[in-house]
């Protein structure tokens, strides 16, 4: 009972510290991408708190994992770095009796994984999605705010308004850069007004010039004009378009044969079953050499850790392009792993080694 108490004591002071730093450090790299898209115009920049919770709710399974794992990981070895486990093990306690109450503590965890791989990852998808889509469903005048240089979520065009109107369709002093596969294009005018001629929405820009740039030809054309239109968008709002996979429900997922589908399936599993594979495996790997360095065992784990999950991106990979089916897949890697783990377990815990017999076979 003593036993138990300690290490659950232990294990949840370094699961609640090793979860804090992970989440903050996620959450920042999150805002940096996030800020990164609202600058490119495929976010709404009111939008970018919103699309940040969402993408960390989305990776808080893997962040659960990671942290689990971590501090399995240092628990032991500081246990070994201290002796306690030594005289755990003095007292009778085998190094299997460690994995009872490693079980019983992360018990939540591994639900909570489940949970958010099967349930939360496909909802804070398509909440993303979602806000992505409804803000690309603008057209470009929509996006423009006086004063500022603003790029299309095509990132084809670069609108600037030098300042606003009482009508929100008309427009004064306004500068558009165009760039195609050809030629550069640069327009400013006095003035401009949105019509819609034809069911789609048009620029009328008034007093102005306009500079091409022929890359093919090396040219260059300049011309002034009293009246040039140019089309910025539809009257009617676009279809959306079809979801993507990481937004599809599970249940979905289940009923579809798609080898697409199955391998977005597998992967979501995989993120459950990884947690209790990390756990045995951190039992059994969770050794502190005296003469090693004290961050050797957490370096080792985030090794670990980062292989792991490397191998669970290429059986998706191959299960998606048909090489290898769902469950062939998951048994060989995820039952290979739990299997790996628990043989390396049982070789500490029964002092296994190799040496004796390296040795005899060495001798004449």
């Amino acid at each position: 009972m003593l036993f138990d108490s300690s290490i659950r004591k232990e294990l949840a002071r370094s699961f609640g510290a090793t979860l804090v730093v992970l989440a903050t450090v996620v959450m920042t790299i999150m805002l940096v991408r996030t800020l990164g898209q609202a600058s490119r115009g495929s976010v709404d920049p009111s939008d970018v708190l919103l699309v940040m919770g969402y993408t960390v709710l989305g990776q808080l399974s893997t962040i659960l994992s990671l942290s689990l794992f971590v501090a399995v990981v240092s628990t032991l070895s500081r246990m070994y770095r201290d002796s306690e486990m030594v005289i755990w093990l003095g007292a009778g306690r085998g190094l299997m009796s460690a994995l009872a109450p490693l079980l019983r503590f992360a018990w939540p965890v591994v639900l909570a994984v489940g949970a958010l791989s099967l349930v939360v990852w496909p909802w804070a998808n398509q909440q993303i999605d979602e806000l992505k889509v409804r803000y690309e469903q603008r057209s470009d005048i929509d996006r423009i705010a006086p004063g500022e240089f603003q790029e299309t979520a095509g990132g084809s065009r670069v609108f600037f308004i030098d300042k606003d109107t009482p009508d929100a369709n008309v427009a004064s002093k306004v500068f558009v850069a165009t760039t195609a596969p050809d030629r550069e294009t640069v327009t400013s005018a006095q003035s401009a007004r949105l019509e819609t001629q034809d069911g789609q929405r048009v620029a009328l820009l008034s007093q102005g010039e306009r500079l091409e740039i022929l890359l093919n030809d090396q040219g260059l054309r300049v011309s002034e004009f009293a009246e040039y239109g140019t089309r910025v968008g539809t009257a009617s709002v676009a279809e959306r378009d079809a979801a993507s996979i990481k937004t599809i429900t599970t249940p979905a997922l289940l009923a579809s044969d798609a080898p697409v589908l199955r391998a977005e399936l597998g992967w979501r599993l995989g993120l459950a079953f990884a947690v209790l594979n990390l756990i045995v495996l951190g039992l059994a790997v969770a050794v502190v050499q005296p003469r090693a360095a004290h961050s050797a065992s957490l370096m080792f784990a985030l090794l670990a850790f980062m292989a792991y999950y490397n191998l669970m991106n290429v059986g998706q990979s191959w299960v998606a392009a048909g090489r290898v089916g769902l469950v062939p897949m998951m048994l060989a890697l995820h039952g290979g792993m739990l299997v790996l783990g628990l043989l390396v377990l049982t070789a500490r815990h029964n002092n296994w080694s190799l040496r004796p017999l390296l040795t005899r076979r060495s001798s004449p």
